[in-house]
């Protein structure tokens, strides 16, 4: 886990207990403001969250986990295709009619052109 040292500002609270309260947000899925206090300022735990995100720990402790997960046989490689297609209608689209699409596939009002 990344330190503090050689940040401005406060140095870090100590790791677990506010890997804890990330864990817990996204488990119970509520807003960082309604974070339990047991789990300090909801502040704190989000600015380490996004801390984490942008310099890459986040996908550092992944790679670690799968790694490990992996030596100890815990994982099995397998791949599922899927090959399901799946088309919007041709109203589904937000683009006024006069946009795209070859001229005979808009609707025309009496059916000819």
């Amino acid at each position: 886990m990344p330190d503090s040292s050689g940040r401005r500002g406060r140095p870090f609270q100590g790791h677990r207990l506010v890997m804890e309260g990330i864990i817990y947000r996204f488990r119970t899925g509520i807003p960082w403001r309604d974070l339990p206090e047991c789990y300090g300022p909801w502040q704190t735990v989000w600015k380490r969250h996004r801390r984490f995100s942008g310099d890459g720990t986040w996908d550092k402790i992944q790679a670690s986990l799968l790694s490990e997960a992996d030596a100890a046989g815990l994982i099995e490689w397998e791949v599922s295709v899927d090959s399901t297609v799946n088309r919007a209608h041709q109203h589904a689209t937000n683009l006024p009619r006069s946009a795209g699409g070859p001229v005979e596939l808009h609707e025309t009002v009496g059916g000819a052109r």
